[in-house]
């Protein structure tokens, strides 16, 4: 199996490394440029490949990063976490496909930040394993997973639940990708759909503004993923982030 692994991030680390043991290494991996980038070193150290089979992603949008690809002769792109949109023509150079494994039950939460709006919009939360087509997050399924949204939940404690559904739905799947025993599924034309600028819509909170309480405590809640700093009051000559701790008990 040749593949290109598409990479950012935690969870594609304990792929890769995961895809390593079982025999399964990339030809080639492509990584975020210093600045944008999480576990960028550990990915390229895991993969033993020479500094020629690493490319940054921004070249893929090029003719440069196009002839990479193709030179690597892969069957499959693999993309986890990665934040960059591939053109048609890369989608094209795989001869079995490019997938992605997105943490949202497609079609609900397509783009960013799925585990806040699983909880803000109230829509259902999982993982899923993907076809990837010129939209963001719209191809066909390939293989999904649920993962409920509890009353305790913050946006980190459902996002950490997320990351352990997606590698588990990885390795379960990886192996039917390699059988070609998979049947791929359309998605639904709903849905929804969210920008990274849409959290900014909910972040500043208005103290004079009448809402549902539940509805404010769910903004707070979804947006508290410490270190990052979430909603907000704009008081005068100053700003006061959010945070909401939640504890439960038994009745």
């Amino acid at each position: 199996m040749r593949y290109i692994y598409l990479a950012n991030g935690r969870v594609s680390t304990e792929i890769l490394r995961w895809l390593i043991e079982h025999g399964q290494n990339p030809a080639g991996i492509v990584v975020h440029p210093h600045g944008k980038d999480k576990y960028r070193d550990e990915l390229i150290a895991m993969s033993r490949l020479s500094p020629a089979d690493v490319l940054e992603g921004p070249k893929l949008a090029t003719q440069e990063g196009i002839d990479w690809v193709s030179a690597r002769k892969p069957e499959w792109l693999v993309s986890i976490s990665f934040g960059y949109i591939l053109k048609p023509v890369v989608l094209a150079v795989p001869t079995k496909g490019a997938i992605n494994l997105h943490p949202a039950l497609l079609p609900y939460n397509r783009g960013a930040y799925p585990n806040v709006w699983s909880i803000v919009d109230r829509t259902p939360a999982g993982v899923t394993l993907h076809f990837i087509d010129p939209g963001v997050d719209t191809g066909d399924i390939i293989a999904q997973r649920a993962v409920p949204v509890e009353a305790t939940d913050t946006g980190a404690t459902l996002y950490a639940r997320l990351e352990e559904a997606s590698v588990t739905l990885f390795q379960e799947t990886w192996p039917v990708l390699l059988a070609g025993s998979f049947q791929r599924k359309s998605q639904q034309p709903d849905g929804t759909f969210h920008r990274v600028s849409d959290v900014e819509q909910i972040d500043r909170i208005d103290p004079n503004q009448h809402v549902r309480a539940g509805d404010l405590l769910d903004i707070i809640r979804a947006r508290t993923f410490p270190p990052y700093k979430g909603a907000y009051l704009d008081l005068p000559g100053r700003r006061v982030y959010l945070r909401l701790e939640l504890t439960e008990e038994n009745k």
